[in-house]
């Protein structure tokens, strides 16, 4: 079947800056310096500065900036890390990589973003540190998380892997605590041409860590500090994006239009599915655009993804087992109903087309065609505008 819209779409990115990318990767291949090369440390600069902080360590994906961040910022075994049990993987296994004990807390069923009350129910003596899933693209509250983490002796440990630029109360992504990490995989607001991650962080002592590290736990070459690892980003991954930064607000002004033309549509026309709150305005960077297919839906969430299916419109789910139910992670304790807004939303969730690009016309076809699922023709024709 012919893909009509696809869930993603990278060529509009592209296109326009084909030619300084590959004039780029060029001059990495002329220069000869395939790692740790001039080109890392410039974006390295580049994002952290964008991001409103002092330092980034490009690594080789966001995972390695959870696992090599946290360690950076002296946190290991022993100690207890709370972490939403609806994210992706990756922030699971950072903090068990670095060797602490991730421990789960519910969310926010209207944001999907960490329940700070809740958090603050299960902070124990190990407890030392949180990490705020900045999800879908919109910001955990800064003044909230330091409010709590004032409240509990608690370091801020951002996953700012879907927040590339987000802000909110005044302050960026990255620049909320002592550290943050992003990925770079090709789909993201920021993406490379493969893997790829960095860590931010305004702690000199943990960025030089955190260089050390990724690099064998070298102070200096064949002088090993601390038992590192290989994990560094790729000097051609690093001039892509160094090429592709400057368009990067930009591109997240697109998502927001187009995230605003999707919530316009289905205020007008479809019951029973209700988008994702947005409590950041225009700090929103909507890395995904995320519905709730509620109980008062007419249809399920299956037959809603094959009627778009059918219609080559390209949905995805992010994340249909959480975390504390991944069979995995049976050994953390965890069970079904422990966290009940993550269960449930996981049932309802429903990620549709965006990407900069992506049209009203578009926007107004993924629409109908759930509206057509919902009651049949005469709706559809309704939310078209006929």
């Amino acid at each position: 079947m012919n893909i009509k819209i696809p869930f993603v779409d990278l060529s509009f990115q592209h296109q326009p800056i084909q030619n300084q990318i590959q004039q780029a990767i060029e001059k990495v291949l002329l220069n000869g310096d395939f790692v740790l090369g001039k080109a890392l440390a410039n974006f390295e600069q580049a994002f952290a500065a964008a991001s409103n902080t002092a330092y980034g360590v490009g690594v080789a994906s966001g995972t390695d900036a959870i696992a090599l961040g946290l360690q950076a910022c002296n946190i290991g075994v022993g100690d207890e890390v709370i972490v939403p049990a609806n994210t992706f993987v990756a922030t699971l296994i950072g903090v068990i990589r670095a060797g602490a004990t991730p421990i789960f807390v519910d969310c926010d069923p209207e944001t999907a973003l960490i329940d700070l009350e809740a958090a603050a129910k299960i902070v124990t003596k190990k407890t030392k540190a949180i990490i705020p899933v900045h999800l879908y693209g919109q910001m955990v509250s800064p003044k909230q998380l330091f409010d709590f983490a004032e409240s509990h002796k608690l370091l801020i440990f951002e996953d700012a892997a879907q927040a590339h630029l987000a802000e909110r109360d005044g302050y960026k992504a990255g620049s909320v605590g002592i550290a943050a990490a992003f990925s770079f995989y090709p789909s993201k607001n920021l993406g490379a041409v493969g893997d790829g991650g960095i860590l931010l962080t305004r702690d000199p002592e943990v960025a030089e860590k955190m260089v050390r590290l990724r690099n064998y736990g070298a102070s200096y070459k064949y002088y090993h500090t601390d038992a590192g690892t290989n994990s560094r980003l790729d000097t051609l991954q690093a001039a892509v994006l160094l090429e592709k930064l400057p368009h990067l607000a930009e591109w997240n002004c697109l998502r927001l239009g187009i995230a605003q033309m999707y919530d316009a549509e289905f205020a007008a026309a479809v019951n029973g599915i209700i988008p994702m709150a947005n409590q950041s305005g225009t700090g929103h960077v909507y890395h995904l655009y995320v519905v709730k297919i509620t109980d008062s839906c007419s249809v399920s969430r299956q037959e809603i993804q094959e009627t778009l299916a059918n219609a080559g419109i390209q949905t995805g789910i992010h994340y249909p087992i959480p975390c504390h139910l991944q069979p995995a992670f049976t050994n953390l304790g965890y069970k079904l109903g422990d966290f009940p807004h993550a269960e449930t939303l996981a049932k309802q969730i429903l990620s549709l087309p965006m990407y900069p690009g992506l049209t009203l016309s578009q926007v107004k076809e993924v629409v109908a065609a759930i509206a057509c699922t919902l009651s049949g023709e005469q709706q559809l024709l309704a939310v078209n505008g006929y």
